[in-house]
């Protein structure tokens, strides 16, 4: 693949804590039997930093961005999320505080671009800030990152109007739109041929990095691990951190283990 690292070859600088995982553990029932996802995952991400998350389907890669996010709470342990200098414990929070801490600071980016079809390209990327509040900016806002992605002259199409790699560059200008400090992309080139998805990868990172966000990113492509500030391993519950650029995507060349293996 042909991905590139920036301008000037280096990765991003990185800053201050933004998210700390405390003993994060996820357990589902399952035909009358507990099927445990993640096992008292430990770990925190700067400000500022690109993380890969490696593993196979069904590993728990989607699961853990959930609860990241707030979409879905952990069976045990924290989330910690800095929002404007203070830490707040997005796990002690209720579902619609949750709902609004997440509109406020974190953009989501899905595999199958989860476009709303009745709604307009300039309509979809506008969508989180009229829900926040601030729709006077909304339209204008997503107006000029329309723009950024290549999609200026597509504002009054609908989605099915568009190929793949279009509505994934529609999908990644709503998740900026609202200037989330966190961006979670859930393999974000996975439904795309391998040159629009490395044309998708190459503009998120750009247009993240640029903007000084945390982005992290699941995926079981080993060349964009390559990229990666942190990479770590998902395997039987547990987030293994490996070296970066040395992934092989089977949890060898281990650096240390951020889950108490």
């Amino acid at each position: 693949m042909n991905l590139r690292t920036g301008d000037d070859g280096l990765a991003a600088e990185s800053g201050p804590l933004l998210v700390q995982l405390d003993a994060l553990s996820k357990s589902y029932s399952e035909a009358g039997q507990e099927k445990c996802v993640l096992e008292a995952v430990d770990c925190s991400f700067q400000v500022g930093q690109f993380i890969c998350l490696l593993g196979k389907s069904g590993s728990g890669k989607s699961t853990l961005l959930n609860l990241i996010s707030g979409i879905d709470r952990p069976s045990e342990g924290r989330v910690i999320i800095r929002e404007n200098g203070r830490q707040v414990e997005l796990t002690a929070l209720r579902e619609r505080q949750r709902t609004l801490f997440r509109r406020r600071n974190i953009g989501i980016i899905f595999q199958f671009f989860n476009l709303i079809p009745t709604l307009t390209v300039l309509e979809n990327v506008a969508l989180p800030v009229e829900l926040a509040g601030t729709d006077r900016i909304g339209h204008g806002r997503a107006a000029e990152l329309l723009e950024r992605v290549g999609l200026g002259n597509r504002l009054d199409s609908f989605p099915d109007r568009l190929s793949g790699g279009e509505q994934q560059r529609v999908a990644i200008a709503r998740a900026l739109v609202h200037d989330p400090v966190l961006l979670l992309a859930d393999e974000p080139t996975g439904n795309l041929d391998e040159g629009t998805g490395e044309d998708i990868l190459n503009l998120l990172l750009e247009l993240s990095r640029g903007a000084g966000k945390t982005l992290i990113m699941a995926t079981h492509d080993q060349d964009i691990a390559g990229l990666a500030d942190a990479v770590y391993v998902l395997e039987r519950g547990k987030l293994v951190s490996q070296p970066t650029g040395l992934s092989n995507g089977t949890g060898g060349n281990r650096a240390d283990t951020a889950a108490g293996e």
